[in-house]
Formats: C-alpha cells, structure tokens, sequence
C-alpha cells in the first residue's frame, strides 16, 4: 500500500473512556440514568484517502439472445403447416409457417379481373377515349387489390427474418391460430425465434460512471458455468438519460457467441475498464452491510455520537475499499472498530 500512502494521512485520533475508576463510578451512573457510551476506535480522515489507479466496475447481469421475433400472421387463421420443430436451426428467408391461402387465392383472382381491366383502360386513355376520372379509379381498385395480394402472400408464407434456432413452438398443423397472447413475453406467436450467434446483456451503472464509458469499449464476461473463463463484449449502445430514481443509467453489452457455448438467460457478471481515475478509500472494516439487502454504511463519530452514512462501494484495493459518499469530507472521524454495535445517535468514547 505504499501508493495509498504517499497520498493518505491517516491519524489516530487519541482519546479514551474507561468504564469508571471503580465498580462505584459504574453504579453511580446507572443511579443517575446516564447512557453508558459504546467503545470505539477511529481515524481521522486529515485529506480524502486518493489513490490515482485503475477504476473497474463490475455489474451482474442476465445474457438475452440478439434477437427474439415471436412468428405470427398478421390475421387469424387456420395453420397449414409448420416446417419446423423446437430447436431446429434455419437459415434467413427459409419458410417456416404456412397458413390456409383460400383467401389469397381469392385475392389473386381478383386482381388477375382488375388487372386486364386496368391495361385495357390504360390503353384508351393514352388514345384520349375516355375520361380520366374513369382510369383513376379503376387504377385505385388495381392498387388497393395489389396491395392486398402482397399482405396476404406475407402472411400466409411466414419467412424467416434472420438466421437462429426456434426457441418455442405452440401450434401443430391444421389448429386455427387465433392472435391471442400465448407467450412468456405476453405477445401472440406461432413460433419462438432467436438468434444466438450473438448475445447481449444490459446493465445498470451508476451515475457516476456516464463520463467514462463509450460505445465500443471492451466488456469481460465471466460466467458460473464456465468458472476461469472470460468472454469478450463490447459496449454497443449507452443510453442517453439517467434514471433519477436509482441515480443510474443502462448500456447494452454485445458479446460474440460464435461456438454457442453461452446461452440465453445464463447469469453473468460484466466487468468494464473505466481508465484511470482517483479513488476515495476508506479501510474495508469501516464499512458494514444492511443485513437482508446491498445496503452499506459506515459510523462517523461527531461530538461524542455515532452518524451513520449510507454508501456506495467501488473497487478493492488490498485491505482498502472505494467508497462513494458526499457525507464524507477532510476532518471527519471514520469508525473503524466497535461499529457493528452502533445504532445512529448513539453516545460513543473514543479508544486510543
């Protein structure tokens, strides 16, 4: 820790209370009602503990496939065929999904009538032998037929919309497809369809890192699957706004997923390099935790009582931690030993 060093003054802060010269002292003040004070040993913080080094943030998080479609037809209607199962790989623009085409056919029809009827006015207008009005709204009859012919032939032969694996499947051929929500997601599908040659993940962080991270840094992913094996991503996509409620801000993280080793919905932990930067150490026994939650807080002694500072945690650094707090300044007396018996308020006596 000599670079802490060089940069810390840390000085004992000098003072102690024993319980009383004699078992008498101590009767004498539960006679009297005085709260008995809480032992404790400090530092005074004579400059922040700063140490220039390099700030790395690691976050949990849930890896999610690149890209999820939910198939579904536009309309309801009955399922011809499904071309595929569960699992099966395909490749972009192959046909999965084929639904009942009678009113496609009809469609198609109809245009062939409108479309002989379109070229023979086109044709007569051109030779000035009839109105206009008349040819316009026979090409709109054609246009708006055309149209419909091109919806019905998309949904009625469902591609795919890029190369994955069929995540879900929930008809069988000849059920009618209704349009109802019938997935985890809430939303109506035939088929399920992911792509896992890439995954991505998206992480919160707090406030304090938005000038530091850029899109197209680099991530490492470690995963408990895979335990001493890291995986590179990159940061793709830095959310603009901060959260003001958690005082944080998301970025997605794309990590390449060639071999398909990681899947979706795997538990991950993303550690991203934020260059170099001060830190504010404080000793890593100051710092206690909210049992049943990620709260931590530390114990300052002001004028005889325990203040208890909530906090945020950084990085680690031998027996030091970051911490991130703006209750803590030049000249405050941190707590460092008896803390875990305080409450706020609390008289204490410092021990030299």
């Amino acid at each position: 820790m000599n670079r802490i060093l060089k940069a810390i003054m840390i000085v004992p802060f000098a003072g102690v209370l024993f319980a009383g010269c004699s078992s008498s002292g101590s009767q004498g003040e539960a006679a009297t009602g005085q709260e008995a004070d809480e032992r404790v040993e400090v530092v005074r913080v004579q400059e922040l503990f700063f140490e220039q080094t390099s700030r790395t943030a690691t976050y949990t998080a849930h890896l999610q496939a690149f890209r999820e479609v939910h198939l579904a037809s536009a309309s309801p209607g009955r399922i011809e065929r499904i071309l595929v199962e569960a699992g099966d790989r395909f490749a972009e623009g192959r046909l999965l999904v084929e639904m009942d085409q009678t009113q496609l056919r009809q469609a198609e029809i109809q245009l062939q009538s409108l479309e002989v009827d379109y070229r023979r006015l086109d044709t007569l207008r051109k030779a000035g032998s009839i109105p206009e009005q008349q040819y316009d709204q026979v090409k709109t009859q054609y246009d708006l037929a055309k149209s419909n012919v091109q919806f019905l032939r998309e949904n009625t032969r469902l591609l795919a919309p890029f190369s994955g694996v069929v995540s879900g499947k929930y008809f069988e051929n000849g059920e009618m497809f209704s349009g109802a929500p019938n997935t985890q997601a809430g939303k109506a599908a035939i088929l399920s369809l992911v792509q896992t040659s890439r995954l991505k993940a998206t992480v919160n962080l707090a406030e304090r890192f938005y000038p530091f991270v850029k899109a197209g840094a680099q991530v490492k992913i470690t995963t408990d699957v895979f335990p001493g094996e890291v995986f590179t991503g990159t940061v793709s996509v830095v959310y603009p706004t901060i959260d003001a409620a958690t005082r944080s801000f998301k970025i997605e993280i794309t990590v390449p997923n060639a071999q398909e080793k990681l899947r979706p919905g795997m538990f991950a932990r993303a550690t991203l390099e934020l260059g170099q930067a001060e830190v504010f150490l404080v000793p890593a026994l100051s710092i206690l935790k909210l049992q049943g939650s990620n709260e931590r807080y530390i114990f300052l002694e002001e004028n005889g009582r325990a203040k208890r500072v909530p906090v945020e945690l950084g990085g680690r650094y031998d027996d030091m931690v970051e911490l991130v707090s703006d209750q803590v300044s030049p000249g405050d007396r941190i707590i460092i030993a008896g803390q875990a018996r305080l409450v706020d308020g609390v008289r204490v006596s410092v021990q030299q």
